[in-house]
C-alpha cells in the first residue's frame, strides 16, 4: 500500500542527490549557497543545471557575473553545508562565519571552498524560468577532486568522501557504499 503525500513534498522523493555549495561572485564579493537542487544534464558539452529561486543572492550574482562554481563537500561540512543555506549572503560573509576559505579557480571569477572535496567551474550556458525558480545550465570548464579520493567514480565508501544528500528540512543522509552489478 502506497500513500498519498503533499505535492509541496514531492521533491523530497528524488532529493538525494548531493547537496553542493554553489560559490558565485560578482563586483568583488564572493557567496555561498547551499542547494539539493542540481543534476548533470549533458557530457558532450559538459553541461550541470542548478536550480535556484530569484529571490536568492546567489540568483542575483550568477547573473551578474554568468558564472558559478560548484562544490561538492563531504558530510564532515554538515554543519556548515546547512548554515549556509539558512542565512543571506546580502547579509553574511558566509566564508567568515562558517569557517570556509576561499580558493583562486583555474577558469572562473567564483572562488572555490578549499574544503571540499571536489569543484566544477561552471560559465552559464543558458537559463530558464521555471515555474518559482530559475534553471541555471552551466558549461562545465573544469572539474577537480581530491586525487586519492576517485578512480574514475567518487569513491563515498571512503570515509572522507561520503557526500551529503539532502531529505528536506533539516533531514540529510550519506551513502557508505558503492554497488557495483556483473
Amino acid at each position: 500500500m502506497k500513500i498519498e503525500i503533499p505535492l509541496s513534498k514531492a521533491n523530497r522523493l528524488i532529493n538525494h542527490g548531493p547537496t553542493v555549495l554553489i560559490t558565485s561572485q560578482s563586483g568583488g564579493r564572493p557567496n555561498i549557497m547551499t542547494a539539493a537542487w542540481q543534476t548533470p544534464v549533458s557530457k558532450d558539452p559538459p553541461l550541470v543545471a542548478v536550480s535556484i529561486a530569484p529571490g536568492r543572492y546567489s540568483h542575483q550574482l550568477i547573473e551578474e557575473s554568468r558564472e558559478f562554481v560548484v562544490n561538492v563537500p563531504s558530510h564532515v561540512l554538515l554543519k556548515e553545508v546547512h548554515g549556509c543555506g539558512t542565512v543571506s549572503g546580502q547579509e553574511v560573509d558566509k566564508f567568515r562565519k562558517f569557517g570556509l576559505t576561499p580558493e583562486d579557480a583555474a577558469h572562473v571569477g567564483a572562488p572555490l571552498i578549499k574544503e571540499c572535496i571536489a569543484h566544477l567551474e561552471c560559465r552559464l550556458y543558458d537559463s530558464f524560468g521555471i515555474g518559482d525558480h530559475t534553471l541555471f545550465v552551466g558549461q562545465v570548464l573544469a572539474a577537480s577532486v581530491e586525487e586519492d579520493l576517485f578512480d574514475d567514480f567518487l569513491k563515498v565508501d571512503d570515509p572522507r568522501a561520503k557526500t551529503l544528500h539532502h531529505l528536506g528540512s533539516n533531514k540529510y543522509t550519506c551513502p557508505d557504499q558503492r554497488i557495483e552489478v556483473d
